[in-house]
């Protein structure tokens, strides 16, 4: 997570202030992103990017993030 940032940048032109995960709670407890400090901000609602018909049926997973820069709220609000 501490050379994210930098390869970000070097890929793609651009600062990245944070990483974003998410965890099938049906197979997988997340328990290594928890003792990492990453953060639960919700659930999805259990659609697939691909439900265009909304009749797909996909595990709900839990949505985790991980902050990047300490000044993260600033940089996602410009």
């Amino acid at each position: 997570m501490r050379r994210l940032p930098q390869d970000w940048k070097d890929r793609y032109g651009t600062d990245i202030a944070m990483a974003e995960t998410f965890v099938d709670t049906t197979r997988y407890l997340g328990t290594c992103y928890k003792a990492a400090n990453w953060l639960k901000i919700g659930q999805t609602k259990g659609r697939s990017r691909q439900d265009r018909n909304r009749k797909l049926k996909v595990p709900i997973k839990d949505i985790l993030v991980y902050p990047l820069r300490r000044d993260f709220r600033k940089l996602l609000l410009a």
